[in-house]
């Protein structure tokens, strides 16, 4: 076997273990803890479904590729919950770290492209990378409203973070914050899933 593809199916082979990275939120209708892979999948198939809202015209290919692999660093940095302030303040140096050690399986080439685009989708610049944003927060937003907001329950999460994170989600589709996410959290609100502050 050549070098070039046996580090592609190393890496391909290494990706397999998103799959055993859990995070906190729960699937649909009460599930279990959903892994990194089913929330990119899921991410990356929203994205295609809504793009007619995003903001600004978008390649959708690389917002669903910015999807599949924006989590891929989580296999050695762990998942960061999103209203966990205390990991939040190392997640960059953690994911940074991972990145570098993943993406350098790959042919130099692969790696560069895989990397530029990680890159692009954390810095939150360009319409791709606000769009994918707007998936990632959206995405687990759907699957807590499904399950009657049992993971903000759980965390004490208030309606104040909530909207603190989701309101990032408007600079990649502000039609998506307003018919989505703001119904959603201010009915959670009202049902005493979210307190206030």
């Amino acid at each position: 076997m050549n070098e070039r593809l046996k580090k592609q199916l190393d890496f391909a082979l290494e990706i397999d273990k998103e799959k055993n990275i859990f995070r906190q939120t729960h699937l649909s209708g009460h599930g279990r803890n959903e892994n990194d892979a089913e929330h990119a999948w899921h991410m990356a198939i929203i994205a295609y479904l809504l793009r007619e809202y995003a903001n600004e015209e978008i390649d959708i290919t690389k917002v669903m590729l910015m999807c599949l692999i924006h989590d891929i660093v989580e296999i050695e940095a762990g998942d960061t919950y999103a209203y966990d302030a205390e990991n939040l303040k190392t997640q960059k140096v953690r994911e940074d770290a991972a990145k570098e050690k993943l993406y350098s399986l790959l042919p130099e080439d692969q790696k560069q492209e895989l990397i530029a685009l990680f890159d692009e989708f954390e810095e939150y610049q360009t319409p791709e990378a606000k769009f994918a944003h707007a998936m990632d927060n959206l995405q687990p937003l759907i699957l807590n409203d499904s399950n009657d907001g049992g993971d903000w329950k759980e965390h004490g999460v208030t309606a104040e973070q909530v909207y603190g994170r989701q309101r990032k989600t408007r600079l990649g589709s502000e039609k998506l914050f307003e018919e989505v996410t703001d119904h959603i959290i201010r009915k959670h609100i009202e049902k005493g899933n979210l307190k206030e502050r």
